[in-house]
């Protein structure tokens, strides 16, 4: 090796490159195993051997690995939340208890509604099973009401299909006609045990495009009747004004016979009311409209909620519903009764106890689940006016759907601002659009259920009824004589298939609060991600710090300069060329001309070292010093006067 190679090896292993300062990535990467505090990296390069050294890089490049696994599976578990249940003994306030009636309008007061509907479908019930009840009466004291739908009911007349052909007979007229459009057969989950000729249904067009139909089948000709019925049972009903549908429902003095809470006697005037579109009046218990929430600090049975209900089972409709009782649901002060959603059925003639259990959930939100604090971030305005639900959000979000595409608001559920219920006349179109909309709805293709989120936090009552015939035998015939005195009826004596007795208790008073916690935190997770490093590369923080400033800020500055240094040379090349001077060759390019020294920052050691060694040539060269001339008896060959005058003496 030549002896100025070897002194500039010596320099480079007395004086190593350090930092951005490193020309090159490999010399940086050297300088860092060299220098780190992980001592897997510094192993790799002071080993000797090729064994040695690859075992050392396959131990490294296996701990690292195993760092970012573990790193990952903390971050993951980092959004995981744990549940704890805390159970308290303490005095419990009660719930809301809406009651309703299976019926919800006095079959004798709807008549002059419905005749020309019953009319229909009596007619119906006798041209396809024989059904005949003989001629009666049928009043007309609604004025033209009844031959307004009549209208209708001949649009959307009962058919009976044969053989699953495109064939119907009209059941109001029995003429036979071809039927056009889609088939969707409601009750596709029911085996039909009879044959094919059972098969009956409706047909429903869009009244702007009458090739545009849907005919909707069933397979059993009680649940197309009643769902016919319930269609222009909706229709009428949407154009009765509130006010008159609450003088035709029941009143608590009809619905209410006894009540007791926690011991003490109660009346209709611990009871709200409010009016359901299917339901017609329902009363709720407790309700906190006046502030006032009632408690109870005792379970069982006799510290609960005990009420007689009146059925009046023989006023009941014959064509909506086929079932006897009531409904009730027991729910917060501050959400809805979907009684047709949630609501239990209480029977007649008999007692029916609801054992509570009070639970309270609270769910972590964002980022730990897909939950809604208070629904304020759900774009879907609450058209019920009480706290938010998935079920309120769904709810509100087809009626809002409904006014977008049909123009009028679905009967069963609350009017938007500015909208009104769907009805024949002035929406002759709105039944088609509902029952696409619907499909729609179910195979969640309006986009509701994505919306939609779960509550946060909410309320549930477990609720575990039991049954007892009532009343017994024995007291039959006495209590039934009192009821009938308080119901006012001295002379006729109550049928016990029109009384109901319902009780709705605390089992006990265990308060169940159901929470989810962070199983992590950001101290937790440091600590985690320390541990690991520790573990796997005896490094710290320090050493990660040091690996970002080395791995990304180094590594990017000497990047981003060699990128500067091509970039200016071939700027520098373009304008000799455009200038037209001679090209400098790489012999000639000394000193400045050097690219090593092509730099804006101070030159250093390092760069120095990469300066090309002089050539043999004839190139002109600056000569060296004469030593000679530093010699200092030169300097003053002539002594000065004083000098020798001060050496004689």
């Amino acid at each position: 090796m030549a002896p100025g190679k070897k002194i500039t090896a010596r320099i480079k292993r007395t004086l190593p490159v350090r930092g951005p300062q490193a020309p090159t990535l490999s010399e940086l990467m050297r300088w860092y195993c060299l220098n780190t505090n992980t001592h897997g990296c510094r192993r790799i390069v002071v080993s000797r051997g090729r064994l040695r050294r690859f075992i050392w890089i396959l131990l490294t490049l296996s701990a690292v690995g195993l760092i970012l696994w573990q790193c990952a599976e903390l971050l993951l578990n980092y959004y995981s939340a744990s549940v704890s249940v805390t159970v308290q003994f303490q005095k419990l306030p009660f719930p809301a208890v809406t009651i309703c009636n299976i019926n919800p309008y006095k079959y004798s007061s709807m008549k002059d509604y419905l005749s020309e509907l019953d009319k229909e479908t009596k007619k119906a019930l006798e041209t396809f099973y024989g059904f005949s009840e003989g001629k009666s009466k049928v009043r007309r004291s609604a004025g033209d009401w009844n031959e307004t739908e009549s209208h209708f009911f001949n649009q959307i007349p009962l058919l009976k299909f044969e053989d699953f052909s495109r064939t119907a007979t009209d059941l109001r007229s029995g003429r036979k006609r071809k039927i056009e459009g889609s088939v969707f057969h409601k009750d596709s989950s029911i085996v039909n045990s009879g044959d094919s000729n059972d098969i009956i249904g409706f047909q429903l067009c869009d009244a702007n495009n009458s090739s545009e139909c849907a005919l909707y089948t069933f397979s059993s000709g009680v649940n197309a009747i009643q769902e016919w019925y319930k269609l222009h049972y909706m229709n009428i009903m949407a154009q009765i004004p509130l006010e008159t549908k609450e003088e035709l429902s029941y009143s608590a003095d009809d619905l209410l016979l006894t009540c007791f809470f926690d011991g003490l006697s109660c009346d209709k005037r611990h009871f709200t009311r409010f009016h359901h579109p299917l339901h017609g009046n329902c009363y709720t218990f407790n309700s906190g409209e006046n502030g006032t929430i009632l408690s109870t600090s005792t379970g069982g049975s006799e510290y609960g909620l005990q009420v007689v209900l009146y059925i009046d089972e023989a006023d009941y409709n014959p064509f909506l519903v086929t079932s006897t009782g009531a409904k009730i649901i027991v729910h917060d002060q501050d959400e809805y009764p979907f009684i047709e959603d949630i609501g239990t059925e209480i029977e007649t003639a008999a007692a029916t106890s609801i054992g509570m259990h009070f639970t309270r959930s609270r769910k972590l939100s964002k980022p730990y689940s897909d939950c809604t604090e208070t629904g304020a971030d759900i774009p879907v305005e609450n058209l019920y006016n009480k706290s938010y639900s998935l079920q309120i959000c769904l709810h509100s979000c087809f009626q809002k759907a409904m006014v977008e595409s049909c123009g009028c608001a679905q009967y069963t559920q609350p009017l938007p601002a500015g909208a009104e219920y769907c009805n024949y006349k002035k929406n002759p179109n709105w039944m088609y659009c509902y029952y696409r909309l619907h499909e729609k709805f179910v195979k969640e293709q309006l986009g509701c259920q994505q919306i939609c989120k779960d509550a946060c936090s909410f309320k549930e009552w477990a609720l575990t009824t039991s049954i007892a015939q009532w009343p017994s035998i024995v007291s039959e015939d006495w209590m039934l004589r009192v009821l009938s005195w308080d119901k006012g009826q001295k002379i006729n004596k109550l049928n016990k298939t029109d009384l109901a007795n319902l009780m709705v208790f605390y089992k006990d008073l265990n308060e169940r609060f159901i929470s989810e916690n962070p199983t992590n935190t950001i101290v937790i997770l440091l600590s985690n991600f320390g541990g690991q490093l520790g573990l796997w590369m005896s490094c710290s923080v320090v050493c990660v710090i040091e690996i970002v400033e080395v791995f990304f800020i180094d590594s990017l500055s000497i990047v981003m300069r060699r990128q500067w240094q091509k970039a200016k040379k071939w700027w520098n090349d373009r304008k000799r060329e455009g200038s037209g001077k001679h090209q400098v060759g790489d012999v000639e390019r000394q000193g400045h001309d050097n690219p090593v020294c092509i730099d804006e920052d101070l030159p250093t050691f390092n760069t120095a070292l990469r300066l090309p060694l002089p050539q043999e040539s004839h190139l002109p060269r600056t000569p060296p010093p004469n030593y000679s001339t530093l010699r200092l008896e030169t300097a003053f060959t002539e002594q000065l006067p004083d000098t020798l005058e001060a050496g004689q003496h």
